[in-house]
């Protein structure tokens, strides 16, 4: 049985980190030059600088053995077969079948699933046509102007995310929305700015049952009533979802229903049908060139040595990190207004997906898994949190991104955005001893980094990017010997929901007496 902590490898890391415990990678540059070269790595148009890491030789090293002695080769070739590996809820993991551009078949029980992964990706195009260019009308033969994505969770954050990325390649015409919060105000406030003879709404649920998003949605058509009729709620709502009766008895017709599978988890469906708004905004051929970017990166991920590939070792350099230097947290530092959503994304992204205390055997963990993933935009944290990161005593790695090129007439905002970013990172290696007269000005320095540089903001660096993180996040689970693909903790949260709903009204004793007084607070005011 795969026991990770009483491994030689892992004993040796343990001791490696107590005899580098005052290295500094200023010094590595010194003792070799060439440290940038060999510990950069390009894919396309994605490049990764992780030479500012506390990394050593034998460190890097031993990194590689503890992932070569783990189950890691053997579960990403499950994943990427269709075998279960979702081993909790009996399910293969295929976001990556989404994005296949080869003509090579993927099966799950001995069928292959891409003939309907393509028919799915037809029905898209067809629809994001029609509503691109004008013929698909609402209910008084107005055309779409704007369109509102009504879902929580993956069905919220991915495609927000990347819209709002890709911002600069949108529709001229069509503005894309994105309502998540069950607080009506959230709902409330977009409803407000629109028109309703020319919205279209996409209620993004895999079972159509989620309580946050059939609230808004009900919310939605409610507002929509005011000015229209019941049959033409067809012209202006479609859904993203598994359960066609459901959304056809709010009244979706059948062909405006979008579907995925059981094999899609909902922090990896922005490549499924619930992409629609991405495609919408910037087109289906922007859709596809975001797969392949992120087919590509599958590829590089499958074939590349462990030394040579990108999600490997930026993997590895979190778990060293994580499970004997004693980080905490995860910083993401995007240096590009256009990302200011990915920190939000790769929360859930990493925490939803390695937040566990148990590995697949059920054994309960004696080390330490998924960091805290937290960050926003470079130049604005620089005036918020870098104090902390720079003189604080709590040990934070950082991850930059940034994107050279992005056109305009912003050369001047450009250049001070990127030269602040190595600045930072610079700063966060040498720091700044000061003197024994000024010791409030030394900052220690040796917090490590990675820097990733998108050449440009295209759909085909984003989506290697966003799969980039995806891979590190499967490696780190996979070397954890942990289920990275199920949420029980999320679905305990809906379920106490769903009983304190509906026992709130009659005061149920079921509940400790902190939540029955709440409750009680809770009823006397809404009641």
């Amino acid at each position: 049985m795969y026991n990770l902590s009483q491994s030689v490898t892992w004993k040796k890391l343990q001791q490696l980190a107590q005899s580098s415990a005052d290295d500094r990678i200023s010094d590595a540059f010194v003792k070799n030059p060439k440290r940038f070269e060999q510990m950069s790595l390009r894919l396309d148009g994605l490049f990764l600088d992780y030479s500012k890491n506390l990394l050593s030789e034998e460190v890097l090293t031993s990194l590689l053995e503890l992932a070569e002695h783990s189950p890691l080769r053997q579960r990403r070739a499950q994943m990427f077969s269709g075998d279960i590996v979702n081993i909790t809820e009996q399910r293969p993991v295929l976001h990556t079948a989404l994005r296949n551009r080869s003509n090579d078949p993927v099966k799950v029980d001995g069928e292959d699933v891409m003939p309907e992964v393509r028919a799915s990706l037809e029905k898209l195009k067809v629809f994001t046509d029609e509503v691109r260019d004008g013929s698909w009308l609402g209910h008084t033969g107005k055309k779409i102007t704007d369109v509102v994505n009504i879902g929580i969770g993956g069905s919220d954050l991915g495609p927000n995310m990347v819209c709002r990325a890709l911002l600069e390649q949108r529709h001229e015409r069509l503005r894309v929305h994105f309502v998540s919060n069950v607080d009506g105000l959230h709902v409330t406030k977009v409803l407000n700015s629109l028109n309703p003879e020319t919205t279209l709404f996409i209620i993004s649920t895999k079972t159509f049952s989620t309580q946050e998003t059939l609230l808004n949605a009900n919310s939605s058509k409610t507002w929509f009533l005011k000015q229209a009729s019941e049959q033409d709620v067809a012209k202006h709502f479609v859904a993203v979802s598994t359960n066609q009766e459901a959304a056809m008895a709010f009244g979706i017709k059948q062909e405006n229903i979008f579907g995925f599978w059981d094999w899609v988890g909902g922090r990896y469906s922005l490549w499924s049908s619930i992409g629609l708004p991405i495609a919408l905004s910037i087109g289906y051929e922007g859709f596809i060139e975001l797969l392949e970017g992120a087919y590509e990166m599958d590829q590089h991920f499958i074939n590349a040595p462990l030394e040579k590939n990108m999600p490997v070792l930026m993997a590895l350099i979190g778990i060293w990190y994580i499970n004997f230097l004693g980080a905490e947290t995860q910083a993401v530092i995007p240096y590009d207004q256009a990302l200011h959503q990915l920190p939000a994304f790769l929360q859930q992204l990493d925490m939803e997906s390695n937040g566990k205390s148990v590995d697949v055997d059920g054994r309960l963990l004696d080390y330490k898994t998924g960091p805290i993933v937290w960050g926003q935009t470079g130049s604005n944290g620089q005036h918020a949190f870098f104090q902390l990161l720079h003189q604080g005593n709590r040990f934070v790695p950082v991850d930059f991104i940034a994107t050279l090129n992005v056109g305009g007439n912003n050369t001047d905002h450009h250049f001070a955005l990127l030269t602040n970013m190595l600045a930072q990172a610079n700063a966060f290696m040498i720091g700044d001893q000061g003197n024994d007269t000024q010791a409030h000005v030394n900052c220690p320095g040796n917090r490590p980094s990675n820097v990733l540089l998108l050449d440009e903001m295209t759909p085909r660096n984003l989506g290697a990017l966003i799969a980039l993180y995806e891979h590190k996040v499967f490696v780190q689970g996979a070397i954890w010997n942990i289920n990275s693909f199920d949420q029980w903790g999320v679905q305990l949260g809906k379920r106490l929901a769903t009983e304190i709903s509906s026992d709130i009204k009659s005061k149920s004793a079921d509940f400790d007496p902190s939540t029955q007084g709440l409750m009680n607070l809770i009823k006397e005011h809404i009641s």
